[in-house]
């Protein structure tokens, strides 16, 4: 019930309505009207109880010195204040404080939606085969060594090994692949990844808990609960600053014989203006990267991207566009030009759905190159097409399917194959009536900005690392182009918590920038985790810190110089809160000022803060 009420009176409205009768008791005191009952105590009561509430919650429940906060002694001045009848000067420190809480509450709030969309991605069923019988059957159900059946398109229920059928899988909520990966008999499939083209029969393996999803599910949970909130400055101040302020109103007291000197040191004494200083310099910052389509979800976000020191990038859909396109055409007869390699391979894989044909068809249609009707069309899944092409017969594959169908590769066939490989490239063989014509090649695309990204985050003194689940060619290749020296690739979600964990155990502060599920755990187990959240994944924008909602990795040493900035404004902030307070208390003791000046300079104090904080919002920081 007081939880309730405590929570009902800390809501933005209660605190406009104290605001309000605060504004109408300095009013009337100036115009020599007087009530029944000043409106301060308004401002009191809905300000000053969960002021008292929270005080006292901290002196039960925190341990140590951490039950001395500044709601203590706040608390102590706001009922100093009502002793001597001065409620101005009590609703003024109770109303400050609560609207500091509101800002820091504004500033801090997380979204937890990115674990319940990730849960949602759990399989409900599974195509359970017994005594030769399809049975579709609870996922909850299935249990290791039980055979399932994963027709095209649908989600693999559990972890397994395929004991038959051929396919390619979409792992990229696992690994972050651009490219579906082929899966033979033999070879281990993941729960939550998606069956992209023929049918196959896997052995259950890992079941329930132990599946691969349900473990990136509790790793990002683990993750979420690991993340400290970020401590208050004030309430650090407070274990010095509370003992300080007692015994300097004490002594003020006694040397003067005047408690109203003594009630005036306490109320200019609390840390309104310290609390302030950090949740208006976070507003204004988060209100300035909005601008620039960077969203920040907390202040603790902009306090630690200021201490980073090391970057980890994931490869695709970050430093890449995580689109493939052709990117070679090489023709290997001399007979058959570039744009007639193209032709046939395009008129061959028009009817086909892997994304590679999808991949080449487009970019045909996109250079206006003639694509004709196949007669007949058969597909091998995870290996390659056959297609009638007039009087053509036409292979589209890899090494091992042309090779089945009786077409000699030969070795300059197979040096340019593995040329290709090593430049993270993705190869597509054409052959016509059983001789190789040519290679197609694809690749996913860099960003033209990474390379100059990578070179200024070196001049901030902020080393860059690649953390990918692609293959070691690909993720070599692609980190040479850009500059990053320190590569570690094949990764596995828990893979690259590890390596996050082990940069942190190194003294390293590390922010990881990704865009995919599997990206999740990585993004809330670094110290600040960066999402791209144009074409990134609601889940990973959920489990970031930061999201770059127009995906430009430009914004990188923007938001580090932003940051920056933050910190340093809250430190102004801080220094000159407590010059004033200095200044303030002196005045309090010489008898310059009486608890409801005090309490005017005091609030003229967090004006200048919040003036100082407000500057942060149109700084260029280009």
């Amino acid at each position: 019930m007081i939880k309730k009420a405590n929570d009902i009176l800390v809501g933005i409205t209660a605190t406009l309505v104290g605001g309000v009768f605060l504004i109408l008791s300095f009013i009337l005191s100036k115009t020599g009207v007087n009530l029944p009952i000043d409106p301060a105590w308004v401002t009191v009561v809905i300000s000053g109880i969960p002021l008292l509430y929270l005080a006292v919650w901290r002196v039960i429940h925190n341990p140590g010195i951490s039950k001395i906060s500044s709601a203590l002694l706040i608390t102590i001045a706001m009922f100093a204040a009502i002793a001597i009848e001065d409620l101005f000067a009590a609703g003024e420190v109770a109303f400050i404080m609560a609207i500091g809480a509101i800002l820091e509450d504004m500033t801090t709030n997380r979204a937890k939606k990115g674990l319940k969309k990730l849960i949602s991605l759990t399989p409900t069923k599974g195509r359970k085969i017994s005594n030769g019988k399809e049975e579709i059957i609870p996922a909850d159900t299935i249990k290791s060594g039980d055979i399932l059946r994963i027709l095209p398109g649908e989600i693999i229920s559990i972890d397994g090994v395929i004991i038959s059928g051929e396919t390619s899988v979409d792992q990229s909520i696992m690994t972050g692949e651009s490219v579906p990966v082929d899966k033979a008999v033999g070879e281990e499939v993941f729960c939550g990844t998606v069956n992209c083209f023929g049918s196959i029969d896997i052995q259950a393996t890992k079941v329930g808990k132990d599946s691969s999803l349900q473990k990136l599910i509790r790793m990002v949970q683990e993750a979420e609960d690991k993340k400290a909130p970020m401590a208050r400055i004030a309430d650090k101040a407070a274990s010095w600053l509370v003992p300080v302020a007692l015994i300097t109103a004490v002594i003020a007291g006694f040397i003067t014989h005047n408690i109203v000197r003594a009630v005036t040191v306490l109320v200019v004494f609390c840390p309104c203006a310290l609390v302030l200083a950090t949740p208006t310099a976070i507003m204004a910052a988060i209100g300035q990267a909005t601008k620039h389509g960077v969203i920040i979800k907390s202040g603790e976000a902009l306090e630690k991207m200021s201490k980073v020191d090391t970057i980890a990038f994931d490869k695709t859909g970050t430093l890449t566009y995580g689109k493939l396109e052709v990117s070679d055409i090489i023709s290997l007869d001399d007979a058959v030009s570039n744009d007639e390699l193209l032709s046939l391979a395009a008129s061959a894989e028009s009817k086909s759905e892997h994304p590679l044909g999808k991949a080449i068809v487009a970019y045909a249609r996109k250079q206006s190159v003639e694509i004709t009707e196949s007669k007949e069309f058969k597909m091998a899944s995870g290996k390659g097409i056959y297609a009638k092409i007039a009087d053509k017969s036409v292979y589209c594959g890899n090494e091992k399917f042309l090779a089945e169908n009786g077409v000699d590769i030969g070795q300059n066939v197979t040096e340019r194959l593995l040329q290709l490989r090593n430049q993270g490239k993705v190869s597509m063989i054409v052959s016509e009536n059983s001789h190789v014509v040519g290679i197609i090649a694809l690749s996913d695309q860099l960003r033209p900005e990474t390379k100059n990204i990578v070179s200024r985050l070196a001049n901030m003194k902020t080393s860059t690392v690649l953390l990918t689940g692609d293959n070691c060619k690909t993720a070599e290749y692609f980190a040479k182009q850009v500059g990053i020296t320190e590569v570690y690739s094949e990764l596995l979600p828990a893979e690259k918590v590890a390596n996050i964990e082990k940069f942190q155990t190194e003294n390293r502060t590390v922010c990881m920038i990704g865009d995919g599920v599997n990206d999740a755990p990585a993004l809330k187990t670094a110290n600040v985790g960066v999402a791209m959240g144009g074409m990134g994944s609601d889940i990973a924008v959920e489990a970031a810190d930061i999201a770059l909602m127009s995906d430009d990795i430009s914004r990188l040493p923007y938001l580090k110089r932003l940051s920056n900035a933050t910190v340093k404004t809250i430190k102004a902030s801080i220094t000159l809160s407590m010059c004033i307070n200095f200044v303030a208390v002196t005045l309090s003791v010489l008898g310059v000022l009486n608890p409801t000046t005090g309490a005017l300079v005091h609030n003229a104090g967090s004006c200048f803060v919040v003036l100082i904080a407000a500057l942060l919002y149109d700084r260029k920081f280009e």
